[in-house]
């Protein structure tokens, strides 16, 4: 009798768990990428919660950050790529069913505690890690001329949430050491430039603060500042103020004199096909104590479909000349892809010099008379009129009112993807110059292939250049210049290039040679 009722038993648990066990899956599709994250959209996001994962043909690529009634947002986990139109997937166990057991009465061994230590909360961010570090040497030896050579190394990482924390840093580093065959050169021969060195907290998901040297995206056009920002999301609108001091105008180094401080506020917003971001925001920026300029600024990006669009402005509202305002920068950038043949950008800006009034005390004059704004128009055509050849074109023009500074600027190219038979890729680009003193005519045929399963990138080329100078003796004149071009994948995270080149210009023979070795790393959690 113990057997049979063991026997009921075990199949009464078996079908229970076999009701309960059977996963359900809601699916949905990528609305709208962008640089930080990703918008799916579903029939019903009730079963989601933040901090799920998502799946991408089968693997978790999608990790949840906030959610609507329909619509997700998402930040991309182990380096997945993800485009619009893509079919995702969220896995979740059916809802209990409740079956009423025959009551038997079996011994059952006591069940061990699994209860989920207090404390060990799921983090909300995920360690996303990359960079990079390079080596570089640049050497020019000439039979007419000193010789120049120049190390450089650069380190640049990105490590967002380390260890799934709330930290974050970012690091943008440039050293150069300058040393030349001859005592002509007399500019700075050691540099070290510091354009991106700081420390970010994310107090929770919609606040961080950053500390140390950093850029803010949102004010793109201000640089680098060393000191603090700020920045707190309420729904779709965003409110931020920032610190610190601007970087020496000479040297780009710290400097304690020119104090800085502003604030912003802004909306965000994204839907089906839909994403815009506006930003306004004024800054004082002074110079031991004194203001030195204050500005407000508006920017604004936004992708419509096929459509994006990017504009940003700077209109100076301080003087001590008696001037109210000056439109000291204003660009407008639209780039409108047809379809996945043919793409098509223009902008226009028109900049005016930036006027310190501490730091240009006794220069402000002179420079208020030459306050012409230098503008630019620019056009770009790329066409793919077949799968494997790209054409384009652009033209780009400057001028100002006085019609100094003036340049016109035609390119254009060809560039065939895979040669029939030979297998490589040519590239022939031509490039059109003309300015106030100057007139330029470039041609330029470059052939490239990969070697031993695309680990070898081999690329040969041949340039000629023609130069004609207004109001010079020189007059015309032409130089030649051919290059061999070898880049050696030695690992997933390693590669060298080097590059030689030669060029001949009358009695003169140039040689060049650059060589670079790259070490790039990514979290350990990447695959």
């Amino acid at each position: 009798m113990k057997s049979v009722a063991f026997i009921v038993s075990f199949l009464l648990t078996f079908s229970l768990c076999q009701a309960q066990d059977k996963d359900q899956e809601l699916v949905g599709t990528v609305s709208f990428v962008t640089s930080n994250n990703v918008y799916v959209k579903f029939d019903s996001t009730e079963e989601i919660k933040v901090g799920d994962l998502l799946q991408v043909s089968g693997k978790d690529c999608l990790k949840v950050t906030d959610k609507s009634s329909v619509s997700i947002v998402c930040s991309i986990m182990d380096d997945c790529s993800i485009n619009k139109g893509d079919i995702v997937s969220f896995i979740f166990p059916s809802k209990e069913v409740i079956v009423e057991p025959v009551p038997v009465i079996v011994p059952v061994e006591p069940e061990p505690d699994d209860k989920v230590p207090e404390g060990s909360k799921e983090s909300l961010f995920t360690e996303n890690i990359r960079g990079r570090i390079s080596a570089s040497s640049y050497n020019l030896f000439s039979n007419t001329r000193d010789d120049r050579h120049r190390l450089m190394t650069r380190f640049s990482m990105d490590a967002n949430h380390i260890g799934d924390s709330k930290f974050s840093v970012q690091t943008y580093l440039n050293y150069r050491n300058i040393t030349s065959g001859g005592s002509s050169y007399d500019g700075r021969t050691s540099i070290l430039n510091v354009f991106n060195l700081n420390l970010k907290y994310d107090v929770s998901p919609d606040l961080f603060v950053i500390g140390g040297r950093a850029i803010n995206p949102k004010a793109s056009s201000l640089g680098a500042n060393d000191g603090l920002i700020a920045e707190k999301y309420f729904g779709n609108f965003y409110v931020g103020a920032m610190g610190g001091f601007r970087p020496d105008i000479y040297d780009y180094g710290f400097n304690s004199d020119l104090l800085q401080y502003g604030g912003y506020i802004g909306i965000e917003t994204a839907a089906d096909n839909v994403y815009s971001q506006t930003t306004a925001g004024v800054m004082e920026q002074t110079n031991a104590g004194n203001t030195d300029r204050r500005y407000v600024y508006l920017q604004h990006s936004s992708t419509l479909s096929e459509l994006n669009l990017f504009g940003s402005m700077e209109l100076d509202i301080f003087s001590k000349t008696g001037v109210n305002s000056r439109l000291t920068n204003l660009y407008l950038s639209a780039r409108y892809r047809f379809s996945r043949a043919v793409n098509l950008m223009v902008s226009y800006d028109a900049r005016k010099r930036i006027i310190y009034y501490e730091t240009y005390d006794s220069l402000i004059e002179q420079l208020l008379d030459d306050d012409l704004a230098r503008q630019g128009v620019r056009m770009r055509l790329n066409v793919r009129p077949v799968k494997i050849l790209w054409l384009g074109a652009s033209y780009s023009n400057r001028f100002q009112s006085d019609n100094q500074n003036k340049s016109d600027n035609i390119y254009a190219y060809a560039t065939l993807s895979k040669i029939p038979s030979i297998g490589g890729r040519m590239n022939i680009s031509y490039n059109l110059n003309n300015s106030n003193y100057l007139a330029s005519n470039i041609l330029s045929v470059r052939y490239s292939r990969e070697f031993f399963e695309n680990n070898l990138s081999a690329e040969v080329y041949y340039r000629i250049a023609n130069y004609t100078y207004e109001n010079s003796l020189l007059g015309d004149f032409a130089q030649d210049f051919y290059g061999l071009n070898l880049s050696y994948r030695l690992s997933r995270t390693w590669q060298l290039s080097i590059l030689g080149e030669y060029s001949q210009f009358e009695a003169e023979n140039t040689y060049r040679f650059y060589t670079r070795l790259i070490k790039r790393f990514y979290s350990k959690k990447k695959k």
